[in-house]
């Protein structure tokens, strides 16, 4: 029986076991998971933060992370400025990036989600207002989502994985996990 570990990833922390590239350590998975065997499905930026799938089994590892999957996944991303319908509406028709156009996502604006204390902060401008949106893709480019909403105009100030396929953050706390059989 293969088994998951749904992991909520912290800012910060590198979606991988070790870190041999950096002359000084930054934090990895390691750092919160010791079961051995698991092996992460996809990958989730150092300065992005939510949910980063691992599993035991090779093949639903590659079903997950492939791309030709389409497995969809939601973002809760704060924007700076303050983007109406019309100004999101590039990202439902897609965007044509540096390395070609996106799928059409599905976007929404949404209230300030109810999330962890996120360290370090993110910065706050008086004179600059700020907006919540969800985005649901179905690829996996590097950086898309970040880079999308800067291609629209509004730079990503915070981005939080908050579904893969039908698996959530659910009940999950920042640097916490919960493991299940598959």
């Amino acid at each position: 029986m293969s088994r998951m570990i749904l992991f909520n990833k912290p800012y910060g922390v590198l979606s991988q076991f070790t870190d041999a590239k950096s002359p000084t350590p930054r934090p990895t998975l390691s750092a919160f998971i010791s079961d051995p065997g698991f092996y992460p499905a996809g990958r989730l930026d150092r300065d992005s933060e939510g949910l980063l799938v691992l599993t035991d089994d090779g093949r639903l590892q590659a079903r997950i992370a492939d791309p030709k999957n389409k497995m969809s996944k939601s973002y809760l991303v704060q924007v700076e400025g303050a983007p109406t319908e019309a100004d999101l509406q590039p990202l439902r028709d897609g965007v044509t990036l540096n390395d070609g156009p996106t799928h059409p996502a599905r976007v929404r604006l949404i209230d300030p989600p109810a999330l962890w204390h996120r360290d370090p902060p993110v910065r706050f401008r008086k004179s600059v207002p700020d907006r919540w949106i969800e985005v649901t893709i179905s690829e996996g480019r590097n950086r898309q989502v970040r880079r999308m909403t800067a291609h629209i105009g509004f730079p990503t100030l915070r981005l939080v994985r908050w579904r893969v396929g039908s698996w959530t953050l659910d009940n999950i706390p920042s640097g916490r996990f919960v493991v299940a059989d598959v």
